[in-house]
This record gives structure tokens, sequence and C-alpha cells, in this order.
């Protein structure tokens, strides 16, 4: 293959595809958009017409039979993620993956384990891990400096009310999107799976376990849907392995355009880190030694989207390593698995372990 571009395909052309990645991997001079595949042909066409010049497929055995690829982007409805990211690692492609990984820790483990096996990565859709202020905060937590983990609360505030209402014409002055909007999808719960947890707390969840290295191992959760056909807000404790425990928390109730928080609080037998990744800030505490400050100067660089499409470009070129890797990913939904589980049964405490019996 190509050693100059990465040939690369991006499965499913909704909002975030035809928002991000495409555009992305346009605009990349590493990156050649070889196809892009969709199941919807309404979905495809208004790509191809917005996007002219790229194959185009509805069937994704087709395209990975057809077309010659380094790597795949999968950004389809979550309940389809597993089946479509399992395909494309059997067929030897490197895959990047939107979140949420999968619905099931199950699913989650068995793509790492495709992964692994094909010697092929899988990178997770994860922007905030490659902000200067996230891998600084993993770089002082993985030396030790701090101690261990002890506690950890991490909560995510933002606006996907109108989603879960399956109302997102309300945020299109937000996104303004050029091609598709994200129509229903987000408020069914067959194709979404779940609400606030999946939609976001992924998220949240993703940059707490990137950054502290720590691992769910019991968890207990309340939800309320408040009459939405997903969770609109949820709460976990969490007992991670090693001893350590914390909170995380969500809720999807912010104001259109407001842009919400995002912090991860991790405190350490010697200091702590505070992360604010909606601002771009992270302090770091010692309890003897310096306080250091690291901030995001550029507000455009505090979330940044087309990261994880040109992570899968650089490891198709053997120019970086995965920034957001599976198993960081698979961390992220043995916690929401486990969440979704408690809640269904009053907030019992689920282990970990359970989800693989």
């Amino acid at each position: 293959m190509s050693s100059d571009r990465a040939r690369i395909a991006v499965i499913g052309t909704g909002w975030w595809s035809t928002y991000t990645h495409i555009p992305g991997l346009r605009d990349n001079p590493l990156a050649e958009l070889v196809a892009i595949c969709d199941a919807s042909p309404e979905r495809l066409e208004k790509a191809a017409e917005a996007f002219p010049g790229h194959a185009t497929y509805s069937n994704v055995n087709d395209l990975l039979a057809e077309e010659e690829l380094d790597g795949v982007i999968v950004a389809v409805a979550h309940a389809a993620h597993h089946a479509v990211a399992a395909a494309c690692l059997d067929a030897g492609r490197h895959v990047m993956l939107e979140k949420p990984m999968t619905l099931t820790a199950t699913d989650a483990r068995d793509l790492v384990d495709r992964a692994a096996a094909a010697e092929r990565e899988l990178i997770i859709g994860y922007p905030w891990h490659f902000t200067r202020t996230a891998l600084r905060a993993r770089e002082i937590i993985a030396s030790g400096e701090l101690g261990e983990p002890q506690h950890v609360v991490n909560a995510y505030a933002s606006m996907i009310i109108e989603f879960l209402r399956g109302n997102s014409e309300a945020y299109r002055p937000v996104f303004d999107w050029k091609v598709v909007g994200p129509d229903a999808v987000y408020n069914d719960p067959k194709a979404s799976g779940g609400g606030e947890g999946h939609l976001q707390i992924t998220h949240s969840s993703g940059l707490m376990f990137f950054v502290s290295g720590l691992r769910a191992e019991r968890v207990s959760a309340v939800m309320n849907n408040y009459d939405l056909p997903l969770d609109l807000v949820d709460a976990m404790s969490v007992q991670f392995e090693g001893g350590a425990v914390g909170v995380v928390s969500g809720t999807g109730n912010m104001p259109t355009g407001d842009a919400g928080q995002l912090d991860v609080r991790i405190y350490c037998e010697n200091g702590y880190v505070l992360l604010d990744a909606i601002k771009g800030h992270l302090t770091i505490t010692r309890h003897d030694g310096p306080t250091e400050e690291v901030s995001i100067p550029n507000p455009d660089d505090t979330y940044p989207r087309f990261t994880t499409a040109a992570n899968l470009v650089d490891v198709c070129l053997g120019r970086a390593p995965n920034g957001s890797p599976g198993t960081i990913g698979l961390r992220s939904v043995e916690l929401l698995d486990a969440a979704y589980r408690s809640a269904a049964d009053g907030g019992s405490v689920v282990a970990v372990s359970e989800l693989y019996d």
C-alpha cells in the first residue's frame, strides 16, 4: 500500500463524519480519502454530493473486499459499532472507532482481542486525550510523583437534552452542520443504547481512565430519564482496582449554546490534579512542592475534534503511536455497562468481573 499517504475509508456518513472526519481527512495532506460507506442511500447521496470524488459503498463487506485500505473510520449507530469494527479489524485494517466504543463490555473486550490478533491499532474517538493538559496530567500520575490515586471526582454537564427529545434542529445554530444533522438517532434506545451515559459520560470517563490509569472494579449507579426515552442524569459510585474510590456523574440538561463543564479531579497520596477539559486548564498541586499550571491558550484547541482521524493517518504511516487505545475505551465501557445494569437493578453493586460471566 501507499507509503506517502494513508488510504482511508469512512463508514457512516452521518452528521459527525460529515462535520468532522471527512473534512479533516480531505484537509490532511498525509491522507487519501478513498471511499465512503453508508447503509442509508439518502445519507450516502448527500455526503457524496458534498464531498465528491470518492468511491461510494452501501455495504461494509463490499468496501473491504474491493478497496486497498490502510485504515477505516467507523462512525455508525452505537449498536452497530461492534459488528462493523470487527469486520474491519478482521480484514487487517487499522480502525478509528467513534465513542462509545461498544454497548457491552464483552463486545469491547472482543474488539481489543481482535486488534491484538490482527496486529492492528484500535483508536477510540476521544479528542481530549490529545490535549496538552490531558497528556501532562497523565504523565504526572504515571510518574508516581504524587503517589497512588485515592479519590476521583469526574463530572460532565453538557447540552444533549434536545438530542434525547429527537429535536436535533435545536442545535443547528451551535454546530452549523452543512450536510446532514443527527436527526432522531440519539433518542432511539435500540440505536444508541443509552443517553447521557453513552453520549457524554463515555467522554468524561474515558478521559478519567486515560489520565489516572485506573480500572473500575465495582460500580453502583442511579439514573433518571425525566420522561425522556433515555437517561438524562447519571450518578455512579466506583471502587477502583487498587483501592481508590470515586464518583462519576453527568447531566445533559445544559441550555443551548452553553459550553458546559467537564472536570476530572484525582486526589493522590502526595498531591492532586484538577483538570478542566472545557476551559483547557490543568492544576497540579504537590503537598510539598510547587504548584504547576498548564493551559491551552487557543479556545479552538480545547476540543481538537480532528485529532482522532489524524492519529489514524499517522498510525497507518508509522508516524505516531495510538493516542487513544482501545484498552482505554474498554475501561469506559466496563464502567458504563456496570452502571446501566446497576441502575436497572435499583442501584445494586455490580462487579466488573460479573460482566463477563
